[in-house]
């Protein structure tokens, strides 16, 4: 599959085997942008949490 030269490049800077810290992903999110528009990211936390 064909992907552009933006995507490319940031797909090189990111590491799939990394836990990144919440700065550090945030930071990389507004770096590896590939759009022309203020982007949304979406995030979900697993609090384990017993609700009874």
């Amino acid at each position: 599959m064909f992907r552009g030269k933006k995507y490319r490049a940031a797909a090189t800077k990111i590491d799939a085997n990394k836990l990144y810290t919440i700065e550090e992903a945030c930071a990389l999110v507004k770096e590896t942008s590939t759009v022309k528009f203020d982007a949304t990211i979406d995030v979900s936390f697993h609090l384990n949490v017993d609700p009874r």
